[in-house]
């Protein structure tokens, strides 16, 4: 495809930024006059999905659904005939090619048989790392001990398995589901990390491309979605493929993409309504950023109820964040917080003109939310408003330290905007993809902010600070964590950063002990931790995405513009 050229935003309203392009920068100076004129850069995409219509692809759609049927029905023959060690390699590719979510029956029962079948003494590294991973990544406790046939005497691992590529890369994205107190994997890191950069440059494709995202960012930390589409590409180059499972890959790609450009499509019209009707050109303009967001945490084909509410709920969380934190007096700012908290349309006279007609077009997303809810979901909207108002609770604290000029203690700062990033008022969202024998249990949980919901969060808000930081402050942010780190502990901003980073490290850790914890929750917490997960998309190479969102563009057309 020749590269792909956008149209001039036709209906965004926000001129380019002249300096550098910042994540909304909280806490300018309030006074009882405007803060300082600030405008983020325009969408790149403008109205582009509501015009875009695909080329027609060489199959029709219903030859496509026919094909993939049967391809499915191959795959469950070969999980039927399959031992444990086959299943699990089995596994680790079809959740490599992104169709795990056609299998779900065969993964549970492979994944019991991996369980039930330990691996004889005489299993390779590659095999033995795999197995913990997969293992652990979908909740099942597996010691690291295993990993102690690999080392010698003195307790450090072999020299001998320095020259299995493979494995060391299978090691080295399994001990990065480790949790708190576990310095052996801590070392498998570090010795596998040592090696795979000493061989990387003699690598052959495709493993010296993985070998150099995992080196990158490891896979258990990495966007599931984008991976996916690295390893389609690569996957035919693997001695021994599989073809079958590389065409029905390509085929459930492509069918998920017509699903997801009419649903772009869709919010993409919806958003353009309710901008020009709000009337807010201070805003960013981010719907397509908002879907891809919401997209690469939920991107099964039934998923498309929890998908637009994601997106809404990023869209409007970024509403109130530009106005706390770019426009709005400190006088607005307390007025709109009262106003939401109220929920009333009565309120509205509470606030400026220029505030009303968005509070109005908050109360009716939600309103229309509901109305639209299936009879067959028992979803509580009740928990996603009050998400939402503890978000905007959080917002007013933040104008409030910088109306007064008050510079946090690090902790402060990093437990408010933490919840003010939105992670609270995502998740609770997340929870309307729930199968209807937990959502009940699942949504009150995640709507009291477990701890695996805080560590999401940090996670989020401390990759967007170091991003924001590597790009340099935008005039009169309020300090970042980052700021805050270095004035409270008197260091450089690189140790700083190096510190800030061990501290998502702990979180990470945080995450993966979650899965251990009520089974029954397991698939909410996955979800949560696929939060987590997305950041490392968004923020990748310390760039903000969401904001920059320049940086998305060729992923974007990877994901939905491009067909296998």
């Amino acid at each position: 495809m020749d590269e792909l050229r956008l149209p001039a935003p036709s209906w965004s309203k926000a001129r380019a930024h002249t300096g550098s392009t910042c994540m909304a920068p909280s806490g300018i100076a309030a006074t009882p006059e405007k803060k300082l004129g600030f405008e983020f850069e325009p969408s790149p995409w403008g109205d582009f999905f509501i015009e875009y219509e695909p080329k027609p692809l060489q199959r029709s759609e219903e030859w496509m659904m026919t094909r993939a049927d049967k391809l499915k029905e191959d795959v469950h023959m070969m999980f039927n005939t399959s031992n444990s060690t086959e299943g699990m390699f089995l596994l680790d590719t079809i959740q490599h090619l992104g169709i795990d979510h056609l299998f779900e029956e065969q993964i549970h029962n492979t994944l019991s048989k991996i369980l039930e079948n330990k691996l004889t003494s005489s299993a390779s590294l590659h095999e033995e790392a795999l197995r913990f991973r997969l293992l652990r990544e979908h909740g099942y406790w597996v010691s690291p001990d295993v990993f102690n046939k690999f080392k010698g005497e003195d307790g450090t691992f072999k020299k001998d398995i320095t020259s299995q590529p493979s494995g060391l890369l299978s090691l080295y994205n399994a001990a990065h589901l480790l949790i708190h107190g576990e310095p052996a994997l801590e070392e498998a890191i570090s010795f596998a990390r040592h090696h795979l950069e000493l061989v990387s440059s003699s690598l052959k494709s495709p493993l010296a491309q993985q070998v150099k995202r995992a080196l990158h960012r490891a896979l258990p930390r990495s966007c599931k979605r984008v991976e996916t589409l690295h390893y389609i590409s690569e996957y035919g180059e693997e001695e021994g493929h599989n073809p079958v499972l590389l065409e029905l890959a390509k085929l459930d790609f492509n069918l998920l993409q017509h699903v997801h450009l009419k649903e772009l499509k869709a919010i993409t019209e919806w958003w353009k309504n309710i901008y020009d009707h709000i009337g807010l050109s201070y805003i960013r303009d981010r719907v397509v950023e908002s879907h891809t967001w919401a997209y690469v945490i939920y991107y099964e084909r039934w998923f498309e109820l929890p998908r637009i509410i994601i997106a809404k709920m990023m869209l409007l969380i970024t509403i109130l964040d530009d106005t706390y934190d770019t426009h709005g007096t400190i006088e607005e700012c307390r007025k709109l917080y009262e106003a939401v908290q109220r929920w009333d349309e009565s309120a509205v006279s509470l606030l400026p003109e220029y505030l009303k007609k968005f509070y109005i077009e908050l109360l009716r997303t939600f309103k229309n939310i509901e109305g639209e809810m299936p009879v067959d979901i028992n979803y509580d909207i009740a928990h996603l408003k009050k998400a939402v108002q503890t978000n905007v609770t959080g917002n007013l604290q933040e104008a409030e330290w910088s109306h007064k000029n008050y510079k946090p203690r690090f902790i402060d700062q990093v437990n408010l905007t933490s919840l003010t990033v939105g992670a609270p008022t995502v998740c609770v969202s997340m929870m309307a993809g729930m199968s209807d024998t937990i959502m009940k249990q699942a949504l009150k949980w995640t709507a009291d902010v477990p701890d695996v919901v805080v560590a999401a969060g940090k996670i989020v808000r401390l990759m967007n600070d170091i991003a924001a930081f590597e790009r340099g402050k935008c005039n009169n942010d309020v300090a970042s964590s980052v700021d805050c780190y270095i004035n409270e502990y008197s260091v450089t901003s690189d140790v700083a950063i190096v510190r800030i980073g061990a501290l998502m490290e702990d979180e990470w850790r945080t995450l993966n002990q979650a899965r251990f914890g009520n089974r029954v929750l397991l698939p909410a917490m996955q979800r949560i931790i696929s939060l987590a997960l997305s950041a490392s998309f968004i923020y990748d190479n310390r760039n903000d995405a969401y904001t920059a969102s320049k940086h998305l563009q060729k992923t974007i057309e990877g994901l939905f513009i491009k067909p296998m």
